[in-house]
């Protein structure tokens, strides 16, 4: 059966009848729409046009009643026309009628809401819970730098959750709280589920507030509302949610406990039947009232503004200077009247209370705020005793102690991910080394065997014994996250990051870019000054990717047998100095403006449940299997056949095996890049493999494997690599890698152009012309730095 194509009332034909599914909209014409009989389930016949074609004659429950296009484009139907339902067959016994209320009932079950709360408030823990969707969770900001969508069942009911971006405010100060707005703006949602931090409340209602404003059905949820019980407070969510006009639900996300309530109060809000539900306003007091009042006559001269925006919101906007607010009513007729009017009480406003307008209106909100808990939370007697979640902060943020901490953790982490990812590596090599000898004792000698075993095997299985490592490599950046501590790395690190040109924030992503590059740039999104965001942009791919992690490992194992863990810290350490030198260095050439100064929320700590460590690591380290199965197992496959074709023998023997990989077409590509590699101490094969990176830093190990021969029969593919590695020699018979042309060659790995996936999401973050500059930067910095290493090292 099709699914059934719903459509808006503007878009049913002159002549034709429909059947109501659902009236968006909010306040005054919502409000006078279903009164006019506009609810669902109703039939309604479009009569005829004006003779201007707007607006449009409609007849419902026996009624004439006229509607603009603009007004129709508010109301969701299903049309009552036979061509509309192909999906009909004979073998329906009712009518069309009865047909098409089965499809509106069915349609008229799915609520669309959106996720709105504070960084920190457990907004995603939410989500994660009551969708199952394994979304990344972390304790501090801009963890969430896109909308998610996650389902769920409730009563018959199908709601779509949109989890956003978590904003402090809906100004538009940074790219996270305008795209939040726009979300709001201009897509039709059902209600607004406004997660706010019980132990939080004053600061955390200040989002709330503006929520209110806008006029959206709502719902909110006291996540973590267990800390607030252990500090002793007492709050009557009841009566708050009687003040607020809307249901205030108690809720634990991380345990699930309350979900199922909060999802009975979405339902209840979306079929009317809340008894908590009425709209307010909050009185900004009789001046600002006023104010508004006389700016609403003005917006309310055009209808089609009205029906999409709330007029107060928009009132108190033009009088806080919005510029992107004046954008949307700068097209109207009265456009230059609305906006003196506005700047006139904005400068009076000013004056009266000596202060920016911006404060004005915070503090009046928060006066707000401040009588609604007066009546409905009691706090506790006392609060002498520091809250716990900040105590370890005496230790771990000293001025002292703070930085030897952070690089503790830091080096325990490559420690184990080294020392422990190394046992269950053995046996994933092992049992691929299986899987490569049972390969070509049951398949013929040809071409497809050697595609399967030397190509995709040999490629892929070069990269997927390094699984382990990846999986304690996230499982320690979402320990990080989850606790708290990741917000104390950039406060740590704040200082020292601000001489270097950058923020404090941008430790942030550059932690997340120990596991991906992608979601580390994405994260820049919380940085609120243009300069700060781009300079984190450019700088975050020096910082080692797990994609990078198996050829440096491949290239540590086979040439420090001793300090493994400090050498590859000395990698992660290097690339955060290039990355805060490039910092410096754009700082004083390109943006020479300030810095914005450190403001960051430092959440108590908490201990991080096993289920989102868990859901994290899973997440990230199933992205990085994706690749391996898709792109690297890709890009094995051709490196294989480039070195495969055109076949010169079929003769096993490894000397003729060399004169083949020569002669093919990659052997001349090789050949020709090789000039440019040779002073970095790397021959053509590695110059090939750093080339294939570009599609995922992950191809470089894979290629090569492919390259220099390691079959999938072997039982230890990275002792096999190692003696590989070891054994390369020149025309003149000298041994090509050393220690210092493998630690040349890792300071190359680590410096040059990020992977186009990376280069794809700095388009898209701050365009075209940055992406370009990255990659030739980077590309300039890596070949620069290694062959002065290679070159001064080797002279000693």
């Amino acid at each position: 059966m099709e699914e059934t194509k719903q459509l808006t009332l503007s878009e049913i034909p002159t002549g034709e009848r429909c059947m109501i599914v659902k009236v968006h909209g909010h306040g005054g014409f919502r409000h006078r729409i279903l009164e006019l009989g506009f609810v669902r389930g109703e039939i309604v016949s479009v009569l005829k046009n004006a003779p201007l074609r707007d607006p449009v004659e409609y007849e419902i429950m026996g009624t004439h009643v006229s509607l603009r296009h603009s007004e129709a484009a508010r109301i969701d139907v299903v049309s009552l026309s036979k061509d509309a339902h192909p999906d009909l067959t004979q073998d329906f016994h009712g009518t069309l009628e009865e047909h098409v209320r089965q499809e509106v009932e069915q349609l008229g079950k799915e609520i669309t809401v959106a996720l709105v709360g504070n960084p920190n408030c457990g907004k995603t823990s939410f989500f994660n819970y009551a969708t199952g969707m394994r979304e990344k969770v972390g304790n501090y900001s801009g963890v969430t730098v896109d909308s998610k969508v996650g389902t769920f069942h409730h009563r018959g009911f199908t709601i779509n959750l949109v989890d956003l971006p978590g904003t402090y405010s809906l100004t538009e100060f940074s790219p996270d709280e305008l795209y939040v707005r726009d979300f709001l703006d201009n897509h039709d949602l059902d209600l607004v589920l406004n997660i706010v931090n019980a132990g939080n409340l004053e600061r955390n209602m200040l989002l709330t507030t503006q929520l209110i404003d806008r006029n959206h059905p709502m719902v909110m949820a006291l996540n973590m509302y267990d800390e607030l019980e252990k500090s002793g407070d007492r709050l009557d969510h009841q009566a708050l949610g009687q003040l607020l006009g809307f249901p205030v639900v108690p809720v634990i996300a991380r345990t699930g406990w309350g979900i199922e309530n909060v999802l009975e109060a979405i339902v209840q809000v979306y079929e009317g039947k809340a008894k908590e539900t009425k709209h307010i306003h909050i009185n900004y007091g009789s001046e600002m009232e006023s104010a508004i009042e006389q700016l609403k006559i003005l917006l309310n001269e055009t209808e089609g503004l009205r029906n999409h925006y709330h007029p107060r919101y928009l009132a108190l906007k033009l009088i806080a200077g919005d510029q992107t607010v004046w954008q949307q009513v700068a097209h109207l007729s009265n456009a230059d009247e609305i906006r003196k009017a506005a700047e006139q009480y904005r400068k009076n406003f000013e004056k009266e209370y000596d202060e920016d307008i911006t404060s004005v209106i915070s503090d009046l909100r928060f006066g707000f705020i401040r009588g609604a808990l007066s009546e409905t939370l009691v706090p506790a007697q006392k609060k002498e005793k520091q809250q716990l979640g900040y105590a370890l902060d005496k230790v771990l943020t000293n001025r002292w102690m703070g930085f030897p901490i952070l690089f503790c953790f830091l080096f325990i982490m490559f420690e184990v991910t080294f020392v422990l990812g190394a046992y269950p590596q053995d046996w994933l090599e092992t049992g691929i080394g299986w899987l490569g000898e049972w390969c070509r004792s049951v398949l013929p000698a040809g071409i497809f065997a050697d595609l399967l075993v030397d190509g995709v095997l040999a490629g892929a299985g070069a990269v997927l014994v390094f699984l382990p490592q990846i999986l304690i490599l996230f499982l320690f950046i979402s320990i990080l996250e989850d606790t708290g501590y990741m917000a104390r790395a950039a406060f740590i690190m704040d200082k020292l990051m601000h001489r270097m040109g950058l923020h404090g924030k941008s430790f942030i992503p550059y932690i997340i870019g120990f596991g991906c590059s992608v979601p580390a740039v994405l994260a820049a999104r919380t940085l609120e000054n243009p300069r700060d965001r781009i300079l984190t942009i450019l700088t975050v791919p020096f910082i080692s990717c797990s994609a990078r992690l198996p050829v440096y490992m491949l290239l540590v194992a086979a040439f420090f047998p001793h300090h493994q863990a400090l050498i590859l810290l000395s990698i992660y350490l290097i690339g955060l100095v290039f990355a805060i030198l490039t910092s410096l260095l754009l700082s004083k050439v390109h943006f020479k403006q300030q810095a914005n100064p450190f403001v960051m929320e430092l959440p108590p700590y908490r201990v991080p449940t096993l289920r989102n460590a868990a859901i994290h690591t899973w997440d990230k380290t199933s992205e990085w299997l994706k690749r391996v199965s898709t792109v690297v197992l890709l890009a094995s496959v051709i490196i294989w056949a480039l070195g495969y074709f055109p076949r010169l023998t079929s003769n096993s023997d490894s000397g003729m095996k060399k004169e083949q990989l020569e002669q093919s077409y990659l052997g001349k590509i090789g050949h020709a890049i090789e000039p440019a590699f040779r002073p970095l101490g790397m021959e053509w094969r590695a110059g090939v493999s750093l080339i294939a990176g570009a599609s995922a830093k992950e191809v470089i190990a894979s290629s090569m494997a492919v390259l220099y021969g390691v079959e999938d029969t072997d039982d230890n593919q990275e002792q096999s690599m190692a003696v590989k590695l070891q054994s390369v020699r020149d025309a003149d018979g000298r041994q090509v890698y050393s220690p210092i042309a493998a630690y040349a060659m890792m300071l190359f790995i680590l410096l040059y152009f990020p992977c186009i996936s990376t280069l794809a999401t700095i388009r898209q973050e701050i365009g075209k012309g940055w992406m370009w500059f990255s990659a030739i930067y980077n590309t300039m910095l890596a070949w620069l730095v290694s062959f002065a290493f290679y070159q001064i090292a080797s002279l000693f």
